[in-house]
């Protein structure tokens, strides 16, 4: 009687820590999400100072961390400082490519590792009213500091929360703006219109977390 209570409680022991097991790797599987680094996503565009703006707008696609000419494999594009994504409406710019997409976005104040949540109700789209992601000094993801120095940075604290074209989640924290992110930018010197950004993608879109 002694050893059938003993294989009993072997038993109960050795299914619990199987299922303590899978309860540690689904939540491992829901964590593992890791932080991406780009270096000098290239933003040139032509005119400025008085004349039009235009130029192609540098796309980025979260699913293959790449840059990409694709017409319709993007959720993100650059030009200068202009961030538009693929979804909504035209807003009006020169040379703006189609949006095909339902991406969304919207800016959350927090560091990369803090904002760990996404808000739905936050997320909006292109369109002729403006950019989901607002352009100009301090209205957005970066400062003009004007003369005598004339430096584009990133605002401290400022996150970009994006639903994705095809409905997936990403957050991405713009670096520098300048050509190897230099530690101190000289527009002088330092070549511009080049992201460096850290950015993390859930593949999963029904999480809403990262």
């Amino acid at each position: 009687m002694k050893q059938i209570k003993l294989l009993t409680l072997i038993f109960i022991s050795i299914a619990l820590f199987s299922c303590s097991s899978d309860d540690d790797n689904t939540t491992s599987n829901t964590t593992s999400l890791e932080t991406q680094f780009i270096s000098n996503h290239h933003a040139p565009q032509t005119g400025g100072q008085g004349q039009p703006i235009g130029g192609d707008f540098a796309k980025f696609d979260f699913a293959t961390g790449q840059s990409t000419t694709s017409d319709t494999e993007w959720d993100v594009a650059f030009r200068g400082t202009t961030i538009i994504i693929n979804g909504g409406q035209s807003s009006g710019l020169n040379d703006e490519p189609i949006r095909t997409g339902d991406a969304a976005a919207y800016i959350a104040t927090g560091t990369l590792n803090n904002i760990n949540t996404v808000l739905p109700d936050s997320f909006a789209q292109d369109g002729d009213s403006g950019l989901a992601i607002p352009t100009g000094s301090d209205n957005g993801w970066y400062n003009y500091s004007g003369s005598p120095t004339f430096l584009i940075t990133p605002l401290a604290g400022k996150v970009l929360v994006f639903r994705t074209r095809d409905g997936k989640y990403a957050k991405m924290e713009i670096l520098s703006y300048y050509k190897d992110a230099p530690a101190n930018p000289d527009a002088f010197v330092n070549e511009s219109r080049y992201f460096t950004f850290n950015y993390v993608y859930q593949p999963d879109g029904s999480q809403t977390h990262f």
